[in-house]
């Protein structure tokens, strides 16, 4: 991470990085909760990419530096998973961003318990949203993940690995991985799957399944800077 980014006693969400004007809840949240003084440090993030050092006045940040611009995720890191019980969603969604995944994708798998329906799923999305945004915020990410679904399993499976037990270990190359609800997967989903990963000796629930990968995801990215430079150099 960027040691300005990190030093910042703050860091807050702007429409354009070039004019970083505060919203009412941001500046209520800078001057009022954090009680930021004048002349402190703070950063701003457009959440796609865009940063840019500010410092702090009385009511308002003015720009103390240039605009960075930070590339997008050359193989955005994706955790698909099946829609967990009552206020899990919400805690998986913290906890994925804060860890440095850049998509999660609800999924409906055939033995899925949880289904949403189209007006509970857009209650669901408004409330996430903000949920990303305030982890983005606390650890400093400047490009922010996405959330989307729910869709059926079988519109992801075949770019992804699955979580099975028995599978082989998380590589690399593994960019796109599927848990399943606490049912298993169907046998015809697993077919789909480009292969079955095995995410340890336990049983665990469907949202502390998606942390394991998440996490793995993240390691493998960080470990193999060579293969990801590879990437780069190829797009």
């Amino acid at each position: 991470m960027n040691p300005v980014l990190r030093g910042a006693v703050a860091h807050v969400r702007v429409a354009d990085v070039q004019d970083p004007l505060l919203d009412e809840d941001s500046t209520h949240h800078l001057f009022r909760v954090l009680r930021i003084r004048p002349g402190e440090s703070v950063t701003v993030t457009d959440g796609v990419g865009s940063w840019r050092p500010c410092r702090a006045e009385t009511d308002r940040v003015v720009p103390d530096g240039e605009t960075v611009s930070e590339p997008p995720p050359v193989a955005p890191l994706t955790v698909a998973v099946a829609v967990p019980k009552a206020d899990r969603p919400e805690w998986l969604v913290r906890k994925v961003t804060e860890i440095g995944v850049d998509r999660l994708v609800w999924l409906h798998c055939r033995r899925s318990v949880v289904r949403w329906d189209d007006a509970r799923a857009s209650k669901a999305r408004a409330r996430l949203d903000k949920v990303v945004t305030e982890a983005s915020l606390q650890s400093r990410r400047v490009w922010f993940p996405t959330v989307e679904g729910p869709v059926p399993a079988s519109c992801v499976l075949g770019d992804a690995v699955a979580a099975e037990p028995g599978g082989r270990r998380m590589a690399a190359e593994d960019w796109v991985v599927a848990v399943g609800p606490e049912g298993g997967w169907d046998p015809d989903e697993l077919a789909m799957a480009c292969a079955c990963v095995d995410l340890g000796p336990h049983v665990l629930r469907v949202e502390t399944a998606a942390l394991v990968a998440a996490a793995e995801l993240v390691r493998l990215r960080d470990t193999n800077p060579a293969h990801f430079a590879h990437l780069n150099a190829e797009r």
